[in-house]
């Protein structure tokens, strides 16, 4: 068998279920921005078909979609150097989705822990599509024959079935056609803390608005958030290894380290021995200079949706380009007759 070599393409996204918070921002879409380059292809998605496998409203959703753009955008993607789409306008995802339905195996379903942690007691009543979604997951991966994926701790065990599917594809076709794709897991706060209880994660769902840092907050908004972010009684330790046992302080280190494009220990070197209250000031005038230009960046591009939409349907059609022949090949290798 012939070994495939794959253009270095990276894909990710994110689903437009609404509010997009300091998280989702650090975990992912900083990330996004910093692998646009020479290095590699890049696709970047609101995967709203993901987004419905739970109920939406349809008005939600369509403007939940346009503000995610909008935050993609403001927080650096560039729609030229990146292709920015969101996955409903890209039918091949769908289309690859259902033959990766069938080469999924049950017992990897079942063995997907978001979905035992969604569906909790539930599991009978919940949607077939969030059941089976990861093998969608894949399928958005893959259609990009997308070598590298930027993604949170939590969404590892996905990447990991994504390979297998992969795998299982061209054992079972003996083919090298799909690529064994890389998670890019990395940075000072891929796992941002709530403010309120260092050991949940900061969620747009928790009833507290205090937990989260919101990037639709305005600059006093977060000064204030972070100045009464829950801590302890302690100075800040020199080391990493003095954040043992402390998850608020080892939150709030963290995502100061991941504004200021540092390590955990160069910030640690700067305020070791400081407490709280002076570190605190420092963290809310860096986040405020980093988050609030991109705040009102997204307002601003929330005010045009048509400009939006356009970016997005021009995005759909170069991401087609990239799609429909990889899709086509599938059909080809499967067996599937096709167009003449």
């Amino acid at each position: 068998m012939t070994k495939t070599t794959f253009t270095p393409r990276v894909f990710s996204g994110i689903q437009p279920s609404g509010g997009l918070t300091l998280g989702n921002y650090l975990g992912a879409i900083k990330r996004f921005v910093d692998m646009q380059g020479p290095d590699f292809e890049t696709i970047y998605c609101m995967v709203d078909l993901h987004a419905i496998s739970t109920w939406q409203d349809p008005t939600d959703l369509a403007h939940n979609t346009r503000e995610l753009c909008a935050g993609f955008i403001a927080a650096g993607i560039d729609p030229e150097k990146s292709i920015l789409i969101n996955q409903s306008q890209v039918p091949e995802h769908a289309q690859l989705g259902w033959i990766f339905n069938c080469v999924a195996r049950m017992g990897w379903m079942q063995r997907m822990t978001q979905f035992k942690d969604k569906a909790g007691k539930n599991a009978q009543n919940v949607s077939l599509g969030l059941f089976g979604y990861p093998a969608l997951m894949a399928a958005d991966i893959l259609v990009y024959h997308a070598t590298h994926v930027p993604v949170g701790e939590d969404q590892k065990q996905h990447l990991e079935l994504t390979r297998d599917i992969a795998a299982k594809f061209n054992h079972d076709y003996k083919v090298d056609f799909f690529p064994m794709t890389e998670p890019v897991i990395e940075g000072a706060a891929t796992r941002v803390m709530s403010l309120r209880d260092g050991s949940k994660k900061m969620s747009k769902s928790d009833p507290s608005d205090a937990s989260r840092i919101n990037m639709t907050d305005d600059a006093d908004t977060i000064a204030k958030k972070i100045r009464k972010a829950k801590t302890d009684p302690d100075a800040l330790p020199s080391e990493a290894d003095g954040l043992k046992d402390r998850p608020e302080a080892r939150n709030l280190v963290n995502i100061y380290a991941a504004l200021s494009d540092s390590s955990v220990d160069q910030v640690l070197a700067e305020v070791g021995g400081k407490q709280f209250g002076a570190f605190k000031p420092m963290l809310a005038e860096l986040a405020v200079a980093k988050l609030s230009p991109i705040s009102g960046e997204m307002a601003r591009l929330m005010a045009e949706p048509d400009e939006i939409d356009r970016i997005l349907s021009k995005g759909s059609l170069r991401a087609r380009e990239i799609t429909a022949p990889i899709l086509r090949k599938t059909y080809d290798i499967v067996g599937m007759v096709g167009p003449v």
